[in-house]
């Protein structure tokens, strides 16, 4: 009788591996982690964009450092001195059209969008002052490697104001908090559907074992 009770464990055992099964168990006990991890952030960024939509409507304000995320998307006013010279990225008119975005970054440790320009030769010059706009975060100047290894660092607050500061540029399109992403439901959906399909794809591999 013990000899066949031992047959029939080691029967079941080559017919479900524990091994292989409890990894494609923790993986799929991951991803939907994972999924879940996704929805609590779509919680919490749909807060954040609410803040940014009450943010519109409050009156224009002193920039006050640090700018937590909450409070972007306010209208302010801040003194620039000693700006850098300007570097230059894509970006696009309040008019739509696109072209080369100025910045400069405050002895303070804000950024200023000077404007847009069509022609990549133009050279502004803006020597600091009185400044007024929309608040936002400067762009993200990480490379895909480095932000694949972790080096992220804080973006700083930057104006965006409502006309061009320097001679030759053209006024930068304002923010929209509409632009900000919420594709956390979307992240969500797929990890549960890699996990459901991590199990299926298992089940089948299982059946054709038997």
């Amino acid at each position: 009788m013990a000899q066949r009770r031992g047959r029939g464990a080691a029967e079941v055992t080559r017919r479900v591996p524990v091994l292989a099964t409890l990894v494609v168990v923790l993986a799929a006990a991951a991803m939907v982690g994972l999924g879940l991890w996704q929805l609590q952030r779509r919680e919490a960024k749909h807060a954040l964009l609410a803040s940014f939509a009450r943010n519109a409507a409050l009156p224009e304000r002193a920039l006050a450092l640090p700018t937590p995320d909450e409070t972007l998307f306010s209208r302010v006013t801040a003194t620039c001195t000693a700006p850098t010279p300007p570097t230059r990225s894509a970006g696009r008119s309040s008019g739509g059209a696109s072209g080369y975005r100025f910045l400069v970054t405050c002895r303070e440790g804000f950024v200023v969008d000077l404007g847009v320009a069509s022609d990549p030769r133009l050279t502004p010059v803006w020597t600091g002052g009185f400044v007024r706009g929309i608040l936002t975060r400067a762009p993200d100047a990480t490379s895909f490697l480095e932000r694949l290894f972790g080096a992220r660092p804080e973006l700083k607050p930057m104006i965006v104001p409502a006309t061009a500061l320097a001679p030759g540029l053209s006024a930068s399109r304002a923010p929209d908090p509409a632009s900000v992403p919420d594709n956390h439901l979307a992240y969500a959906v797929q990890w549960f559907a890699f996990a459901g399909l991590a199990l299926v794809i298992y089940a089948f591999a299982l059946h054709r074992r038997r």
